[in-house]
């Protein structure tokens, strides 16, 4: 032990300066029997290499010294909450921290109060211990301020230990015992990081090469202490476990990094490298950009049949109906109010003289559900999905369902956009039936239109298309969505009362954004008025994409705006419609997406 001590020692004065020992012996509470230097210099030496990936060795080895906090497990510091004590003439360790640190699991005994730890029982309840079914001696085990004590030469026959003096004193001890051998149906958690030490803000590669002994599945994995990156100095523990596909759980595998340094990248520009579509990032100054003004143009257009009023029907009715011929947007957000299972229906009845094909040409439905946030954002992904649909032809005269939603039980809901073209004149009715009325033209006849509900809209709002365009300059810059002001919402009318109405917050408005000027920059969703689940659709030169936005959960914090996406050509397209049952306004943040001046200058491409 005094020959490893001297060891440790020459290897710090290689690496540590003279000053820096010296003040870490300072640190460290006076030790008796000369061992002191032997605490500094092993302390020195954990500190050069906490951070080196870790070795399993074939043997655990425990070194630790009476009254004092210092521990030190194959050579690196650890420490005691509880420090070993002579308690009636015998040293005594703390057992479940003496069992933690040897890597050595404590299960229940069988009976209450009892655990068992190798050979070794201790009844807590009796302060007493067996050793492979042997009563021990009184005083084996004690109990001090509520901690379990436990002799450590009993400990190492528990373990078939070796146990040795560390220093002439006696006082200075190491337990040296087996690598515990674990259950060998249990599956192994395993990782890697491509370094060991970090510069703050610089992305961590994790390999994860997790296995089991007879090939199970690993089924789940539980992280702890895992980021991406590190953006502020010190030394971090990560752990994983796994769970294979018979409900074994690994023990968990650990490794510490360190980061210090320059930093790298700042949690923003971190996150404009590197964070995925859908994910969110800090950027409280996200209000302070200059804002964009989009210019309108001309281009395809087509008015919107909206139904959101009663938007909790009590009864079957009528919700909304007008006549449109060409292309038309239907959007109806209802839940069932009737107190019994119901469907919501879309009829289109032929008004002319000759038959008329009616076309789906875009449909995305969300039916049934009871989260308001699930109708909007899977709609739009349907929506944006569709690739077209089924066609109707109709008699004079004749009425038939182009939309029928799954039974609605209730209080749940439904949220349906669909794009219709019809060849010739036809009337769209929006009606909401309980189950067994049948969506015949003589039963929505007989049906009574029901009154608004004074709080949401129903209308019909033409040009429900809007084609802008807009050249980026310096960024970043911002496009701000269903304000009512940089934005306009639609005004309508309510053909079935005569009213004018007015749309707030867009919803089923198909926004039309050409961005020029877009290579190299970032755009993220930034939420203004509260909680925002949803989607875009992106074309970026021959990438066509939709994306959920966000990816997992709902945005809800302006100063954390979710990326959308990287723009890798110079005309980037994006097809957003405002998501019913979220809030407007948003932002549209446009970034510069390569290395900001005087941050980054590598970025690490592996995705294991």
């Amino acid at each position: 032990m005094l020959s490893e001590v001297r060891r440790r020692q020459n290897h710090a004065h290689r690496h540590r300066s003279p000053a820096l020992l010296t003040a870490l012996c300072l640190l460290l509470p006076p030790a008796q029997g000369g061992t002191l230097l032997g605490l500094a210099a092993g302390l020195v030496a954990a500190t050069a290499v906490a951070s080196a990936a870790p070795i399993s060795a074939g043997s655990v080895q425990l070194t630790f010294s009476v009254d004092q906090p210092a521990a030190y497990v194959n050579g690196e510091t650890g420490g005691w909450t509880n420090p070993p004590r002579v308690i009636g003439g015998r040293t005594m360790l703390p057992l479940r921290e003496a069992a933690a640190l040897l890597g050595r699991p404590i299960s229940p005994g069988g009976q209450g109060g009892a655990v068992q730890l190798g050979r070794l029982s201790v009844d807590t309840r009796t302060s007493s211990a067996a050793l492979g079914g042997a009563a021990q001696p009184a005083g084996t085990v004690a109990t001090v301020g509520g901690v379990l004590y436990i002799s450590v030469r009993t400990l190492a026959d528990a373990l078939n230990a070796n146990l040795v003096a560390a220093d002439d004193s006696g006082r200075t001890l190491t337990l040296t015992a087996l690598r515990d051998g674990g259950n060998p149906l249990s599956p192994q958690a395993r990782f890697s990081t491509d370094k060991a030490v970090y510069a703050p803000g610089e992305r961590v590669v994790y390999t994860e090469y997790a296995f089991d002994p007879d090939g199970a599945d690993i089924t789940s994995r539980r992280w702890a202490g895992r980021q991406e990156a590190y953006f502020q100095p010190g030394t971090y523990t990560v752990t994983l476990s796994v769970t294979n596909s018979r409900g074994l759980q690994s023990p968990p595998y650990t490794r510490t990094i360190r980061v210090e340094g320059n930093p790298i990248d700042t949690p923003l520009t971190y996150a404009l490298k590197y964070a995925l579509p859908g994910d969110a990032f800090p950027d409280a100054q996200v209000l302070s950009y200059p804002a964009a003004r989009p210019t309108p143009v001309g281009g395809d257009t087509a008015p919107l049949i909206f139904s959101d009023s009663p938007e909790v029907p009590t009864t079957s009715g009528v919700l909304y109906q007008d006549t449109v011929t060409g292309r038309a947007r239907v959007l109806a957000y209802h839940l069932n109010g009737l107190g019994r299972p119901a469907r919501l229906y879309v009829l289109a009845r032929n008004l002319g003289a000759r038959p008329v094909d009616v076309h789906t040409r875009r449909l995305g439905e969300t039916a049934p559900t009871r989260i308001e946030g699930t109708l909007g954002q899977v709609t739009l992904m349907e929506y944006f999905a569709s690739q077209g649909g089924p066609t109707l032809s109709l008699a004079p005269g004749q009425t038939a369902a182009v939309y029928a939603s799954p039974t609605l039980n209730p209080g749940s809901g439904v949220n349906v956009m669909q794009d219709l073209e019809a060849t010739g004149s036809v009337e769209l009715t929006i009606l909401m039936l309980e189950d067994t009325l049948p969506p015949t033209a003589q039963v929505a006849q007989q049906l009574p239109y029901l009154k608004p509900d004074g709080r949401h809209v129903r209308g019909t709002f033409p040009d429900a298309v809007r084609h802008l365009r807009v050249s980026l300059g310096a960024l970043p810059t911002r496009i701000t969505i269903g304000d009512g002001q940089l934005d306009p919402a639609l005004t309508g009318t309510d053909v079935l009362t005569g009213q004018s109405v007015t749309l707030a917050g867009n919803y089923g408005v198909l926004y039309d954004l050409e961005v020029t000027g877009a290579a190299g920059s970032a755009v993220a969703l930034s939420p203004r008025g509260g909680l925002y689940r949803g989607a875009m659709h992106i074309t970026d030169g021959p990438i066509v994409q939709a994306i959920k936005l966000p990816r997992t959960g709902t945005a809800l914090n302006p100063g954390a705006p979710t990326l959308m996406w990287r723009a890798a050509s110079d005309t980037l397209n994006i097809d957003f419609v405002p998501a019913s049952g979220s809030n407007l306004p948003i932002s549209l943040v446009f970034y510069r997406a390569q290395t900001l001046p005087g941050w980054g200058g590598v970025t690490k491409t592996y995705q294991p």
